[in-house]
């Protein structure tokens, strides 16, 4: 019985995922629209800055922002 509903499952998932990836279309993409002006694009550096670094800068922040605040500990 564990099997089954498993594989109704992984099929639903997959099944669900297909629909997206087919109601999706990026083709639509290709035609710009009345108004655009998409500039330069980024770098490779400016790129894994903004979407590697910057994320990983803020989590050390903020995690280092609770472990400091921390008032849970006592205080000796």
């Amino acid at each position: 019985m564990d099997k089954k509903n498993a594989l109704r499952a992984g099929a639903v998932a997959a099944g669900t995922t297909l629909m997206m990836l087919l109601m999706s279309s990026p083709a639509l993409a290709l035609t710009p629209d009345d108004g655009d002006d998409p500039g330069p694009g980024l770098s490779v550096v400016e790129t894994l800055g903004l979407y590697v670094v910057a994320p990983i800068a803020l989590f050390v922040v903020i995690a280092g922002l609770v472990m400091v605040l921390d008032k849970s500990r006592k205080q000796s």
